[in-house]
């Protein structure tokens, strides 16, 4: 069964940062494109980035551009967010997602990242 599972959020104060991982398994990582999603409270599901299944071409939704970054290791079957510059309305559960043609068929469990003094 394929398993994606997040880890690295935490409580930050606005300016810091964190580092998401999304370390996948039981499908062949390096032919699928990744996403990162997700949900304030009491709010709908957000794209945040996506990269392609070679890590070449990345695309960022216009809230986290210049202060988010997608990256991934093929080699270690894992996916990143780095998040810079955090600010209080990047409060969310952050999920990763595979990307199948034009769906995402799998989900990850989520980890709480909040932004707050």
């Amino acid at each position: 069964e394929v398993q994606l599972v997040e880890s690295g959020g935490g409580l930050v104060q606005p300016g810091g940062s964190l580092r998401l991982s999304c370390a996948a398994s039981e499908f062949t990582f390096s032919s699928y494109a990744m996403s990162w999603v997700r949900q304030a409270p009491g709010k709908g599901l957000e794209w945040v980035s996506h990269i392609n299944n070679g890590g070449g071409t990345t695309s960022y939704a216009d809230s986290v551009k210049g202060r988010f970054t997608i990256s991934r290791d093929n080699a270690k079957n894992t996916l990143y967010l780095q998040m810079n510059s955090l600010k209080p309305e990047d409060t969310a559960v952050y999920y990763c997602a595979k990307l199948r043609w034009t769906e995402y068929d799998y989900w990850g469990q989520g980890t709480q990242v909040t932004v707050s003094s």
